[in-house]
């Protein structure tokens, strides 16, 4: 059994989104990149969902990492991360968690990600990790990042899949269960990281091509992904 390793928890302090509406980005990447990329079906259940994966330009197997996207849904901004993070060396695969849903309205994407039940969310994660061990280029080292909510997913799924060598979680609630602590607890490293002045959703609204780009933002998410690149090197 392979260790879980909460790598990477990156915090806010007190500040919130500031607007009712959240415009997606992401696009001109996606159009630009050089890398392959697929949309798949992934059987959950007696369910089928869609995931997005990219590959990294490389002749040698790779790891995969599972990305859990914030409560927009599997927006362009989450598939224009699976490319950089493509980029740097790893698959990259987003499942479709909101079954085509993607918000840009806050209180929408809230009421729509609240609805979703917990267990079907931790079953198609389940199929997507099973799919992309399965991956005939991944060299069978698994790992999960997430934003938001995706990041507290993130921290609840690290302790329930032992497949998973990290868990690189953004803004996302810790586990506050004691027993599902102890979990976490043996044999595990959790490194947290506070960026001063970001504030909450900073690797989205830092990103340099964000139209309501934050330079505070900015600069926390690129020492996040300086960070990031070297934990993902580890892998």
């Amino acid at each position: 059994m392979k260790h879980v390793i909460v790598a990477l928890g990156l915090i806010f302090i007190g500040q919130s989104l500031p607007a009712e509406e959240v415009k997606d980005f992401g696009r001109d990447r996606l159009n630009s990149s050089p890398r392959h990329a697929d949309w798949v079906d992934i059987k959950s259940g007696d369910r089928t969902i869609k995931a997005f994966v990219v590959y990294p330009e490389s002749k040698n197997k790779t790891p995969a990492v599972l990305v859990v996207s914030e409560i927009f849904g599997l927006t362009d901004w989450v598939r224009s991360l699976c490319d950089e993070l493509a980029e740097n060396g790893v698959i990259a695969i987003a499942p479709d968690l909101h079954s085509g849903q993607k918000l840009e309205d806050l209180d929408a994407a809230r009421k729509a990600t609240s609805a979703l039940p917990k267990e079907q969310v931790k079953a198609d994660l389940n199929a997507t990790a099973d799919y992309a061990l399965k991956i005939p280029a991944c060299n069978g080292t698994l790992a999960v990042c997430g934003f938001c909510w995706g990041g507290g997913w993130t921290f609840d799924y690290a302790h329930t899949n032992p497949k998973l060598k990290a868990a690189y979680s953004f803004y996302g609630v810790a586990v506050d269960n004691l027993a599902d602590a102890k979990k976490e607890a043996a044999g595990k490293k959790y490194e947290p990281v506070i960026y001063k002045g970001a504030g909450h959703g900073f690797m989205r609204s830092g990103e340099p091509t964000n139209p309501a780009v934050r330079e505070g933002d900015k600069k926390a998410r690129d020492e996040a992904w300086a960070r990031w690149k070297t934990l993902l090197k580890q892998l």
